[in-house]
């Protein structure tokens, strides 16, 4: 399921990835400094953020009790993937030429994506050694040989 967030309910969503269940004056406090949101700012947020499937709620004691309803990882690989189509034209080649040609890469991260890189390229070498050991020819079985 693709749940879009605004840049107001990732801030949102980030409170309750870390600290759930959050009800409404306790996210309204946490954000009345930085934001200047008022409960009514936070409970539109919530309440659309319920119809998107993004958050639930349980009922609490004296208030609402609200959950993060998706995952930080899922959420995010859905907002990467969207940006890379959007702006790459889902080219990830494209997008690291650019960042590597406008010197945004620290040499840290240079060596992380390089690491990720060689992570890749294993998987994919495992995934090819696994899917031709499978199928009529390579499933381990005898094959009808005599």
């Amino acid at each position: 399921m693709m749940v879009r967030l605004s840049e107001a309910e990732w801030k949102v969503m980030d409170v309750l990835w870390e600290e759930a269940p959050r009800t409404i004056m306790q996210l309204t406090r946490r954000f009345a400094e930085t934001t200047g949101w008022t409960k009514h700012t936070v409970m539109t947020f919530l309440k659309r953020m319920e119809e998107k499937g993004a958050v639930y709620y349980e009922e609490g004691e004296r208030a609402k009790q609200y959950y993060p309803k998706i995952d930080r990882q899922e959420a995010a690989l859905q907002e990467t993937e969207e940006f890379l189509e959007k702006v790459f034209g889902g080219r990830m080649g494209l997008m690291l030429n650019t960042m590597v040609e406008r010197k945004a890469l620290s040499g840290e991260e240079i060596s992380e994506l390089y690491e990720i890189l060689q992570r890749a390229e294993m998987n994919r070498e495992d995934a090819e050694k696994t899917s031709a050991g499978t199928g009529p020819a390579g499933d381990g079985k005898d094959g009808g040989a005599l």
